[in-house]
């Protein structure tokens, strides 16, 4: 799965995802920096990526739309690019399993109460 991060994720977790993710970009690596998000939504289905946001119009596209592109949405609130990226090494078999699912379109991932990260996956 190679995964486009939006503009309110940081263009380093491209690098650091790149052994788990390859062929992942960021906005900025596509010149989509401020782009509308039908352009970024455009570009993900052209290309084939997995759409990942922390921005709920991404969630809301999924549901009217359906995939391609599929969306992973990050409920972490105010945190840490190490934090995302410790929530996607922590749940990169639930990514995969997304990622195999014809029938899946969204996933969102979050922290739960414990400290640990759930994914509630949707179609």
């Amino acid at each position: 799965m190679k995964l486009l991060l939006d503009e309110n994720l940081s263009p380093d977790l491209v690098q650091d995802l790149s052994t788990d993710f390859p062929g992942s970009a960021h906005v900025r690596d596509l010149d989509l920096k401020s782009a509308t998000d039908i352009a970024v939504w455009e570009r993900a289905r052209a290309d084939r990526y997995t759409l990942v946001s922390k921005d709920s119009d991404f969630r809301q596209m999924s549901f009217l739309f359906g995939a391609p592109p599929k969306v992973v949405w990050i409920r972490l609130g105010n945190c840490s690019t190490k934090e995302i990226l410790a929530l996607f090494r922590k749940r990169r078999a639930a990514l995969e399993a997304f990622s195999e699912d014809p029938e899946a379109s969204f996933l969102v991932l979050s922290k739960t109460e414990g400290g640990g990260s759930s994914p509630d996956a949707g179609a």
